[in-house]
């Protein structure tokens, strides 16, 4: 593990999942899971997201379509609120979930607007 990329890849992690998320990411590592937080962390977060061809709004983008189109809900709705730290507003979500309808299909466009409601709703305090 390279702990520069590493420590890059949780300051990115925590600016767009919130700490509160990769705090209970971290917490809830055992000495199964570890490894993979290591990897995510210093792999998809510093080594990927570091990088500097892309801006955040346009990785959370990309992001949302991929996670979108591998039917991956919860990953979806921890990465809606990420776009949205990033700058995405609710109608470039919607957008972007329009074009998944169009090229991965009209049921994952289906199942990512339901999650972005229910998501939209948690962070408006509009659950019940």
């Amino acid at each position: 593990m390279d702990p520069q990329t590493h420590e890059r890849g949780r300051e990115i992690r925590t600016r767009v999942l919130g700490a509160e998320y990769v705090e209970r990411a971290a917490a809830n590592a055992d000495e199964f899971s570890q490894p993979l937080q290591d990897l995510v962390t210093e792999y998809c977060w510093g080594a990927v997201w570091g990088r500097d061809g892309l801006a955040p709004k346009s990785r959370s983008m990309i992001t949302l379509a991929m996670i979108a189109t591998l039917n991956r809900p919860q990953e979806l709705a921890t990465h809606i609120k990420g776009a949205l730290r990033n700058g995405v507003t609710r109608d470039e979500i919607r957008e972007v979930f329009l074009q998944v309808g169009v090229y991965a299909g009209i049921p994952a466009a289906v199942d990512s607007f339901r999650i972005a409601r229910a998501t939209f709703a948690e962070l408006d305090g509009d659950q019940p």
